[in-house]
């Protein structure tokens, strides 16, 4: 238990100036530690290093967090799949939307669950609070993305494939 809240609050004073793009500006904490929960809510037996990487997931691409940081704090388990999940932010937006449908299908099943909550999450916050400026053409657009991304998963985790279509068919209203 220790663990996960060193996790928690590492993730919080990394993320603690950054808000995410909804009209509401939650506090981007709360992205991190709702996909943490979604991943320990879909486990059938306790993985605490994947809760971890879960929490830190976008500690790597977001913040001046580095790899070797991770595995001194927490341990090269959480860190790999930290970076695992990470994308290449050296490239374009369009390329790194690209590649994680075209490398979905290499990633790791544990990656694949933080993964997958990751992008139940920002569904949910596209329903409760799009980003401004965002017209419906485009919040289609990344939503429709997501469901590719998802689709490419080879062993999703079944509780969190639902929950992904449950949150897919409340966005497109079916």
């Amino acid at each position: 238990m220790r663990d996960l809240l060193r996790a928690a609050c590492f993730a919080a004073d990394k993320h603690a100036a950054q808000r995410r793009k909804g009209g509401a500006a939650e506090p981007y904490v709360n992205h991190v530690l709702e996909v943490a929960r979604l991943v320990a809510d879909a486990l059938d037996e306790p993985d605490e290093p994947l809760v971890m990487a879960a929490l830190l997931h976008d500690t790597l691409e977001d913040t001046e967090t580095t790899y070797a940081e991770l595995v001194e704090k927490f341990s090269e388990d959480v860190a790999s799949l930290v970076a695992e999940v990470t994308d290449d932010t050296s490239l374009s937006k369009a390329e790194r939307k690209r590649l994680q449908i075209e490398h979905a299908h290499t990633r790791s099943k544990r990656a694949q669950a933080i993964k997958l909550a990751d992008k139940i999450s920002n569904l949910r916050s596209m329903l409760n609070s799009p980003p401004a400026g965002w017209d419906e053409a485009r919040k289609l657009e990344y939503v429709e993305w997501a469901r590719e991304v998802v689709a490419a998963l080879p062993e999703p985790n079944l509780k969190l494939r639902v929950e992904f279509e449950r949150t897919w068919r409340a966005f497109r209203g079916l």
